[in-house]
C-alpha cells in the first residue's frame, strides 16, 4: 500500500471537486490509461503493466463531500482500493490531501512486473500528487481536448 500527502494552494472545495471524479484520475495518475464511468457509483479502470492489460471495476464506498472519497474493486483482473482525505489548512485557503492507494492480485503471487509496480507505487504516487498539484494550482487541470473544444467558435 502507498500513502502520500501533499499540500495544495487551493481551497478545500476546489481540490475535492478536482479529485473526486475517477474519470479525471488519468490526468495525474500516470499508471492509468483510462477510467470510464458506468454509473454514478461505478467506474471501469484500464492500465498496462509489463505489457499486460488490466481492467477492473470499482464502486465508490465513501463520498463524504469535502472530507473523504474512497473506492474498492468489485471485479476484474486487478484489485485496487483507494482513499483520499481532504483537510482544510490556513482557514480553508489551502488543502492537505492524504492519498492511500493499494494494488493486489486476486490469486497467487504477483508477476515480476506487477511486484515491481507495487514496490514502486509510493514513489509513483508522490509524483502523481505533485503533477495534480501543478495542474490544479496553475489552472491547467483540463486536458487538451477540453481546452481545444472550449476554444471552438460556433457560428449560425
Amino acid at each position: 500500500m502507498a500513502h502520500q500527502r501533499i499540500e495544495v494552494d487551493l481551497p478545500l472545495a476546489k481540490v475535492y471537486e478536482l479529485m473526486s471524479s475517477p474519470t479525471d484520475f488519468p490526468k495525474f495518475i500516470s499508471s492509468l490509461k483510462e477510467v470510464n464511468k458506468i454509473n454514478s457509483q461505478t467506474f471501469e479502470y484500464v492500465t498496462e503493466i509489463g505489457g499486460e492489460e488490466f481492467r477492473w471495476t470499482t464502486n465508490i464506498i465513501d463520498d463524504l463531500r469535502n472530507t473523504r472519497f474512497a473506492w474498492i474493486t468489485i471485479n476484474g483482473n486487478l484489485n485496487q482500493t483507494g482513499t483520499i482525505r481532504f483537510t482544510p489548512l490556513n482557514n480553508g485557503s489551502r488543502t492537505r490531501v492524504d492519498f492511500s492507494l493499494d494494488y493486489r492480485t486476486f490469486f497467487g503471487e504477483p508477476s515480476t512486473d506487477m511486484a515491481k509496480f507495487i514496490e514502486e507505487l509510493p514513489d509513483q504516487l508522490m509524483g502523481d500528487l505533485e503533477k495534480f498539484k501543478n495542474l490544479a494550482e496553475s489552472g491547467n487541470f483540463k486536458d487538451e481536448e477540453e481546452v481545444e473544444s472550449g476554444k471552438e467558435e460556433v457560428t449560425a
